[in-house]
C-alpha cells in the first residue's frame, strides 16, 4: 500500500506514519501473482510472455477514537496495482462498519472514519476489500481482510470499583503495619502509552497512615496510636493515571479505618468514691441475698475489660461474697451467713479487681489490677424470738391421759433488751385438737389419749413473739412421736376357710397358720399357740406351735367325707410376747374337700370350682364350646326328625309303645326288649305268651269254674287294669330272675269287649265322638293332660302317648 505523503504532514501523525511506513516492510498482505504464457516457435524454441504484477498493496490501518473534528478522519486509502489511474477501476468495501462508520470512495480508494469511536467500547473492525473492472464488473483482485484499530487516547480515569473500604487494626500497632490494599481499575489501554499506568497516593489520613504508590497497601504510619484516645480514622486514597504525571486523570476512595481494642488499660476503681464510704446492711438481711455493689472502671472494650472480684482479707470474706455482673462488670457483694448487730457492728472489706485476659505484650505497662477497702456498718433491727432448736422430736405413750406433759420449746429475743416470748400453736393445724402449749412456758400437753395405732406421729407448728411487738414471730416445727403399750391382742391371720381333703391321714400338717398384732414390733411378732383348755380334746385335729410365732394345725385321724360332715370349726388361742402378754381367740372354719393325690382341691361346692383357684379361662372356653357343639346337633337332629316323614302309627295291627325308666347302668341288650302289646290287644294270643309273667294276667283265680273261663278275651277284659299294673309292679320287684330295673308299661289299648269302650285315640279316625272328657279331670292329675287334648279339636293322624 502506497500512503500519500500528504498524509505526514501532521505534526501529531508523524510518528503514526513513520509505524505504517515500518508495517508495510513487514506485514504480510496476499498477492496476486500474474499466470505464465509460454508460446512455442517455429524453430522451436519458447517464447515466455510476461504480464505484468497485481495485487493489493496497503498495512494495518489505524484510527484514533474519540475525534471530535469536524471532516470525516481520514483512515487509509486502498490500491492495486491493476489501477492506471484511468477510473476503470472499482472499490467496493465490506464487514464491521462498513458503508456507516467506514466510507470509501470507489474510484480514488481512499478509506474515511464518519464518527467517533471509543476503542474501551469496540477496539478493532474487520473488513474486506474488493476490485472491480467498472466495465465488466469482474474481480480484477480477490477478495480479501484487513483491520482497522481504534487507536487509544487517555480518556478514562482511575476508579475503584470495591469502594468505600471498611479495615480495622489493633491500637498500639507497630509503624508499617498492614492494614489493607485497595485496587483501581483504568479501561484505557495498558499495552499503549501511560493511560492505564496508575499511581496511589494518600489525599487525607496524614500522619497516620500511608500507602504504597505502586501496590497500593495501606499501612500504619504513626507508632502506639491509642483507641481510647481516638478510634475511628478516615482515610482518602487517590489513583492517577499517566504514572502520576501532569495532565493524568484521577479518581478517589474512602477507607474507614478502625482501631480495634487490646488490653492496655488496668481496672481502676475510683478511690475518691470508695475511700471513706460506709456501706450500711441491717443485720436482717437474708444469707445469699446482695447486699451491695462495687465497680472498677476499665477503658478497654470487650473480653479485655472482663474483671474478676475477689475479697482479699479473711474478715471479709468468712461473711461476705463477691461475684461479677457480666453484664454491668459490677460486683455484687452477698451474705455468706447471717449477721448480728450484738455480736458485730462493722466490717472492713479489701476488694481486689483483676482482668481476666491480659496481653503480655503491654506488660511493661504494670500490674492490671487494682484494690479498694469498703466498710459496712450492720444494722440494729428489732428481731422476731429465736428457737433454741431447729426443730423438736417429742414423745409420749399412747392412752396416757389428758393434759400428760410432752415437752417444751424455747425461744428468746435476740436483741439487747431482751423481750419477755410468748408462745402459740397454729391453729390451722390438726394437731391443735390433741396438743396444747403454754404461752409462758413452752410447755406441750395431750387434750386427750391418743391412740398409736389410729396416729403413730403428730406434726405440729409451734410460733413465738415478743410480747411487745407480737407483729414479729418465728415458728418451730415440732414432731410429737406416741409410744406404744401393749394394749391390742393378737389374731390369726387369715380370714378363708382351711381345707381339709378327705383322704388326709393322722399326723398330717393341714395347714401353718400366723397372727397379727396392731402393736409394734417391741410388743408383737412374737406370738404362741394353743387350744383352749376348758374344752374337751378335739378328736380330729391338734395344734402345733412351731416356736417362730407360727402353729400347724394337724390331722388326727384317717379319712374326712364332705358328705358325712363338711364344716369343722377350731378354737386356737393366740399369746403376744408383749409386757403384759395379751392374747386372743380366733375360731378357724375347716372346710372337707375331695383333693388329689397331691393336695390340690379338685372341687369343693358349685361355688369352688367355678372359683379363681378352679376352671381356668381356657377351661370355660372349652365348656363353652362343648354346649355349642351340643346345643348344633340337636338342631341338626330335630331338623332330620321334621325332614323325614314317616306314620307315627305303621299299623292298626301293631303298635308298641314302651316307656322305660333305667335305675342302673347294667341291663344291656336285655333292657332294650321291648313288651308285646299283642297280648292285651289281642287276647287270644295270650295263650302264647304264657311264659312272659310279667305281661299275661292271671286271670283264672278271678273266675268261677271252667265253664265260664272258656272265653279268654271276657277274661281279660273283666279284669282291673289298674290292679293288674300295681300287681305286676310288686311282682317285678320281688322276682330277682328278671332284670334289676322298674318298667312302666303304657299300653295303646285296652281291650275288647269292654262296656265303656276305648279311651285310645288310635281308632279315633274313623268316627269322633261328642263325649263330654271333662269328668277325666276327676281321676286325678295323670288324666287331666288326656281331658284337655280330647276336648281340643284333633287332626286324624294325632294320637297321645302316656
Amino acid at each position: 500500500m502506497r500512503i500519500p505523503s500528504t498524509s505526514c504532514l501532521c505534526p501529531f501523525l508523524v510518528c503514526l506514519c513513520f509505524i505504517q511506513r515500518s508495517y508495510g516492510t513487514g506485514h504480510h498482505v496476499p498477492v496476486k501473482v500474474p499466470s505464465k504464457n509460454q508460446t512455442k516457435l517455429p524453430n522451436g524454441e519458447t517464447e515466455v510472455h510476461h504480464r505484468p504484477k497485481r495485487g493489493w498493496i496497503w498495512n494495518q490501518f489505524f484510527v484514533l477514537e474519540e475525534h471530535l473534528g469536524p471532516d470525516a478522519q481520514y483512515v487509509g486509502k486502498l490500491h492495486s496495482n491493476s489501477d492506471k489511474g484511468d477510473g476503470t477501476v472499482r472499490y467496493i468495501l465490506s464487514g464491521e462498519g462498513a458503508g456507516t462508520i467506514f466510507i470509501i470512495d470507489e474510484v480514488t480508494g481512499d478509506i474515511h472514519a464518519t464518527k467517533s469511536l471509543d476503542r474501551e467500547r469496540k477496539s478493532h473492525y474487520v473488513l474486506h476489500a474488493q476490485a472491480l473492472d467498472r466495465n465488466t464488473e469482474e474481480a480484477l483482485e480477490p477478495k480479501s481482510e484487513f483491520i482497522i484499530k481504534v487507536q487509544d487516547i487517555n480518556d478514562n480515569a482511575p476508579k475503584f470499583p470495591d469502594g468505600p473500604f471498611v479495615a480495622s487494626v489493633p491500637e498500639m500497632s507497630e509503624v508499617g503495619t498492614s492494614v489493607l490494599q485497595v485496587s483501581a481499575s483504568d479501561a484505557d489501554d495498558p499495552t499503549y502509552g501511560n493511560s492505564a499506568r496508575i499511581v496511589y497516593s494518600i489525599l487525607l489520613g496524614q500522619p497516620y497512615f500511608s500507602v504504597d504508590p505502586k501496590t497500593g497497601i495501606i499501612r500504619t504510619a504513626l507508632a502506639n496510636m491509642d483507641r481510647e484516645a481516638r478510634e475511628h480514622y478516615a482515610v482518602v486514597v487517590q489513583a492517577k493515571d499517566m504514572a502520576g504525571q501532569v495532565g493524568g486523570l484521577s479518581g478517589s476512595t474512602t477507607v474507614n479505618i478502625t482501631l480495634s481494642d487490646v488490653n492496655d488499660n488496668p481496672p481502676k476503681f475510683p478511690q475518691s468514691t470508695y475511700q471513706n464510704y460506709q456501706l450500711y446492711v441491717p443485720e436482717s438481711a437474708q444469707e445469699g441475698k446482695p447486699v451491695g455493689k462495687i465497680k472498677a472502671n476499665d477503658e478497654d472494650l470487650g473480653i479485655n475489660a472482663d474483671i474478676k472480684y475477689s475479697i482479699i482479707n479473711s474478715e471479709g470474706a468468712n461473711t461476705f461474697s463477691i461475684s461479677t455482673d457480666r453484664d454491668t462488670r459490677e460486683g455484687i457483694l452477698s451474705l455468706k451467713k447471717s449477721l448480728n448487730y450484738e455480736r458485730k457492728k462493722t466490717y472492713t472489706l479489701h476488694i481486689e479487681g483483676v482482668n481476666t485476659h491480659t496481653d503480655p505484650r503491654f506488660s511493661y505497662l504494670g500490674s492490671f489490677k487494682d484494690t479498694a477497702t469498703l466498710k459496712i456498718t450492720v444494722g440494729d433491727v428489732d428481731e422476731a424470738p429465736v428457737f433454741s432448736m431447729d426443730y423438736y422430736i417429742l414423745d409420749v405413750y399412747e392412752n396416757s391421759p389428758s393434759g400428760t406433759e410432752v415437752g417444751s420449746v424455747t425461744a428468746r429475743d435476740p436483741d439487747s433488751r431482751n423481750s419477755p416470748v410468748r408462745y402459740f400453736m397454729d391453729s390451722k393445724e390438726d394437731g391443735v385438737r390433741y396438743f396444747r402449749i403454754d404461752e409462758s412456758t413452752g410447755v406441750i400437753r395431750t387434750t386427750q389419749p391418743l391412740d398409736r395405732e389410729d396416729m403413730p406421729w403428730h406434726n405440729i407448728t409451734v410460733m413465738a413473739s415478743e410480747v411487745d411487738n407480737p407483729v414479729l414471730f418465728s415458728h418451730v416445727p415440732v414432731t410429737v412421736q406416741v409410744l406404744d403399750v401393749n394394749d391390742n391382742p393378737p389374731e390369726i391371720a387369715t380370714d378363708e376357710d382351711v381345707i381339709v381333703c378327705e383322704n388326709s391321714r393322722p399326723g398330717q400338717v393341714i395347714q401353718t397358720i400366723t397372727a397379727l398384732d396392731m402393736d409394734d414390733f417391741a410388743n408383737g411378732q412374737r406370738f404362741s399357740f394353743a387350744l383352749p383348755n376348758q374344752l374337751p380334746v378335739n378328736p380330729n385335729f391338734t395344734l402345733k406351735d412351731n416356736e417362730d410365732s407360727s402353729a400347724s394345725i394337724i390331722a388326727r385321724r384317717r379319712r374326712f367325707s364332705q358328705l358325712t360332715q363338711e364344716l369343722y370349726e377350731l378354737p386356737i388361742v393366740v399369746w403376744d410376747g408383749g409386757e403384759p402378754s395379751l392374747s386372743g381367740t380366733s375360731t378357724l372354719t375347716l372346710r372337707v374337700c375331695p383333693c388329689q393325690r397331691h393336695g390340690k382341691v379338685r372341687m369343693c361346692q358349685g361355688k369352688a370350682f367355678l372359683s379363681s383357684a378352679g376352671l381356668s379361662t381356657g377351661a370355660l372356653i372349652a365348656i363353652l364350646l362343648c354346649i355349642i357343639i351340643l346345643l348344633a346337633i340337636v338342631v341338626l337332629f330335630i331338623t332330620l326328625r321334621r325332614s323325614k316323614k314317616e306314620p307315627l302309627i305303621i299299623s292298626e295291627e301293631d303298635v308298641r309303645e314302651n316307656v322305660v325308666t333305667y335305675d342302673d347302668e347294667g341291663g344291656g341288650e336285655e333292657d332294650t326288649e321291648a313288651f308285646d302289646i299283642i297280648a292285651l290287644r289281642n287276647p287270644a294270643a295270650a295263650e302264647e305268651l304264657k311264659f312272659r309273667r310279667d305281661i299275661r294276667p292271671e286271670a283264672r283265680k278271678h273266675c268261677g269254674p271252667a265253664p265260664s273261663c272258656r272265653s279268654p278275651s271276657v277274661e281279660v277284659d273283666e279284669v282291673d287294669v289298674h290292679e293288674f299294673i300295681k300287681q305286676k309292679l310288686v311282682e317285678a320287684d320281688m322276682d330277682t330272675s328278671v332284670p334289676p330295673y322298674d318298667s312302666l308299661q303304657t299300653y295303646a289299648y285296652e281291650g275288647q269287649g269292654s262296656p265303656t269302650g276305648t279311651i285310645s285315640p288310635l281308632d279315633s279316625t274313623r268316627t269322633h265322638s261328642e263325649q263330654d272328657y271333662n269328668y277325666l279331670e276327676e281321676w286325678g292329675p295323670e288324666f287331666q293332660k288326656l281331658a284337655e287334648l280330647y276336648t281340643e279339636v284333633e287332626s286324624p293322624e294325632s294320637f297321645i302317648r302316656i
